[in-house]
């Protein structure tokens, strides 16, 4: 039995064209089936091109001071997701976070060195109104995963590679945070009317 491969390795001009169109239809196709169920993006803006809910209500948030540095990496990563578009929106709700990383070390070898790092970061997080009783509105858990190899004698290698793994356990935190606070805000504004 023979395949045959009536396309080319290559794109063409017009095998680019096709491509495109194909790939657009293919977008539509996928969001007019998700429209259907009911399925709408987070950050949707309004009818009249102005933010939506999520958007505005995460601007609304204060993110409380996060002790360590790996709390700062955390505070600043989610400061730039729920200030996105620098509205200078009036705070409504502060954001108290609890920021652990911990570390487990992996591939052990005969001389109990071990050779891997894995590090795990974990945030427990409450939002709380501003308002006179400081009302709890919800709170959530993330949590990451990374790691990095240790190599001998490489100190100054393993502190900065253990500072870029803070930085990324942080940024993976933050969008997880961010994510869940946007699906509150849209689940409240949704129930309310």
């Amino acid at each position: 039995m023979r395949l045959r491969w009536s396309g080319s390795l290559l794109p063409t001009p017009s095998g680019r064209a096709r491509t495109c169109a194909r790939r657009s239809f293919l977008a539509l196709a996928a969001g007019a089936s998700l429209s259907g169920c009911g399925f709408q993006p987070v950050y949707m803006p309004t009818a009249s091109g102005t933010a939506g809910v999520a958007q505005r209500e995460l601007a609304a948030i204060q993110v409380d001071l996060i002790p360590d540095r790996p709390g700062q990496l955390l505070r600043q990563a989610l400061q730039e997701r729920l200030e996105r578009d620098g509205s200078g929106e009036a705070h409504h709700y502060d954001l108290s976070v609890a920021f652990s990383v911990s570390g487990d070390f992996l591939a052990i070898q005969p001389n109990s060195l071990p050779t891997r790092v894995r590090s795990i970061g974990n945030a427990n997080w409450s939002l709380i109104a501003q308002d006179p009783g400081r009302t709890k509105l919800t709170s959530g858990v993330a949590k990451a995963i990374d790691g990095y190899n240790l190599f001998d004698a490489q100190y100054f290698a393993a502190d900065l590679e253990n500072e870029a793994i803070t930085r990324r356990l942080a940024e993976a935190l933050a969008d997880q945070i961010t994510i869940q606070l946007a699906v509150f805000f849209r689940k409240r504004a949704a129930a309310s009317g």
